[in-house]
């Protein structure tokens, strides 16, 4: 069995990747003059030391009201993605999250299905209904029926993302038949991991995600939503597992000689883990580590302390 597979009680840990999006609400310092190549190093650090997977988002231009506190560096996924699919082997390459609504879906199935193939069946397909009005006005896309838009994308794109080289859908806004598409993804059904954490979201998550990615739930609130979310599959008669994450708060391995804020937990490795092990505890199945660091070598130091010392012990 895949212990980083839905269905087993094994906790997994992944990481969003710092320098591909520089929001200030999380990004360190350093960020700002960073590149290709510390991206790289850090998919490298990440597959080398047994994360589960790296995640990269998703915006395609960000509006002068809302760019001091986004800021305008937002890489593109799929290209950030198959970059590093090149130069790793076995961590998983997730978008977290891709706008789908913003693209057609036979676009987008198109560019996901060849990362798949190239990286061997690595890719998770996290995705979101986005927030950013422009965005979705300078695309043409309508922002006030995004949801419903999302929804219709998931199915088209399950359809598209099928072993068929010949996909057909039929909906309200899309439809393809008898157009081909090769490659094929390598993996025969591309997991779909649905992010968000209002009602409309998690109940998308429950009815068309094989995973469901919250957005800023605290530990108190994450039961009651995950109560929630297998209550709606249960009742849509769902029987398939599904992976639920959650983001854990910041984390710095070890006492730290910095401010790393209120928020940040920190301390032995026993310690965080038996912090940790409270997320397994409540049904998680995967959380998503943000370290804090001062630099790319304090974060791959960070990264590589966590898989060492702390890692072993979530599962105890």
């Amino acid at each position: 069995m895949d212990p980083t597979k839905p269905g087993t009680s094994h906790l997994a840990y992944g990481i969003q990747l710092p320098v591909q999006s520089q929001s200030t609400m999380y990004a360190e310092g350093w960020e700002a003059g960073a590149g290709a190549a510390d991206l790289a190093e850090i998919a490298r650090t990440a597959d080398r030391t047994g994360f589960d997977y790296i995640a990269c988002c998703d915006h395609v231009a960000i509006p002068r009201r809302l760019a001091d506190a986004m800021s305008t560096v937002w890489y593109d996924p799929v290209a950030t993605l198959a970059y590093l699919a090149g130069i790793t082997e076995n961590v998983r390459l997730m978008s977290h999250v891709a706008i789908v609504g913003l693209r057609h879906p036979l676009a987008a199935a198109k560019q996901y299905a060849t990362l798949d193939h190239l990286c061997g069946g690595r890719l998770i397909l996290g995705v979101g209904a986005g927030h950013v009005q422009e965005e979705f006005e300078a695309l043409g896309v309508d922002f006030a029926r995004r949801g419903a838009v999302l929804d219709e994308s998931l199915d088209a794109l399950k359809a598209a993302l099928g072993p068929e080289e010949y996909p057909s859908f039929k909906g309200e806004r899309f439809a393809f038949e008898g157009l081909g598409q090769r490659p094929r993804p390598a993996q025969s059904r591309v997991p779909v991991w649905v992010g968000g954490s209002s009602a409309p979201a998690v109940r998308r998550a429950a009815l068309k995600g094989d995973g469901w990615l919250p957005q800023g739930d605290s530990r108190e609130q994450l039961p009651g939503q995950i109560a929630k979310l297998k209550r709606l599959r249960e009742e849509a008669g769902i029987d398939a597992p599904v992976t639920v994450g959650a983001i854990a708060e910041p984390l710095y391995v070890g006492e730290p000689a910095w401010h790393v804020g209120r928020r940040t937990l920190s301390g032995a490795p026993q310690a965080l883990a038996e912090s940790l092990r409270a997320y397994g505890a409540m049904g998680v199945d995967q959380i998503q580590i943000r370290f804090r660091s001062r630099s790319l070598g304090e974060l791959t130091d960070q990264m590589a302390a966590f898989a060492a010392d702390v890692a072993p012990h979530l599962n105890d």
